[in-house]
């Protein structure tokens, strides 16, 4: 349980004081650049000092001077916080509406153009959604999300929801398929427990929603993506 409260620590005792002294200093300045790299800066450190060391690969894949759609893997809680930081520029993501409620932490989310998703997934609420993150991805933000919606408990891929692939065909945003490895041995679905080891994070090749009529055909091409990354991994790890 240590690393797990090392990584709760370095989040309440760094993070609170940020978004205190972060929020009305961006008010006052009307720039949210400070607190983003600050915000970013104390979510990666919070896996590192729980003893995760972070690799990337692949950032000659993702275009550049364009606004893309991230699209990861998801099979732990530390996926995330490892994740975002290495995205390059800024990042809005989607996430579920009652966080924004939280004192403090959801009055920085809606500064930071984070997207709300409601739970009862209506049709007016999803437009809602897309349409935000189309906005986002037009004033030159990136958007991050995990196409499969929860966690995946074996580390294959679950199917992927449509709405990212909408807003991909909506706003014309190249998709970056990325793939996160080891973060399921090191903190387990349903468990606080981290144990220390290494991760990986990788860019895949990135896929021009222009190319594709149906948004089925882009999904697809997204997945094969994912999985040919994934299948590679398993078969270094049986050959080893």
């Amino acid at each position: 349980m240590f690393p797990a409260l090392r990584l709760l620590f370095v989040y309440v005792v760094l993070g609170v004081p940020a978004a205190l002294i972060g929020i009305p200093w961006t008010l006052l300045r009307g720039n949210f650049q400070w607190m983003y790299r600050t915000g970013m800066a104390i979510t990666g450190m919070g896996p590192r000092v729980a003893g995760v060391k972070v690799k990337v690969v692949g950032l000659e894949n993702i275009p550049p001077g364009r606004a893309c759609i991230f699209m990861s893997n998801h099979v732990s809680n530390l996926d995330a916080p490892i994740l975002l930081p290495n995205v390059p520029g800024r990042t809005s993501i989607f996430l579920k509406k009652q966080l924004m409620s939280i004192p403090i932490l959801g009055t920085a989310m809606r500064m930071g153009r984070y997207v709300p998703v409601s739970r009862g997934h209506s049709r007016d609420d999803a437009t809602q959604s897309v349409e935000a993150a189309t906005k986002v991805l037009q004033d030159g933000l990136h958007m991050t999300l995990f196409p499969e919606g929860t966690r995946s408990p074996d580390g294959k891929l679950l199917p992927f929801k449509k709405g990212g692939f909408f807003l991909a065909m909506e706003s014309g945003a190249p998709i970056v398929p990325v793939v996160v490895k080891g973060t399921a041995a090191m903190m387990r679905k349903g468990s606080l427990k981290i144990h220390p080891g290494n991760a990986e994070v990788h860019f895949l090749p990135a896929v021009d929603p222009k190319h594709f009529e149906a948004r089925e055909d882009l999904m697809q091409a997204v997945r094969d993506e994912m999985e040919k990354e994934l299948e590679g991994s398993e078969q270094l790890t049986a050959n080893s």
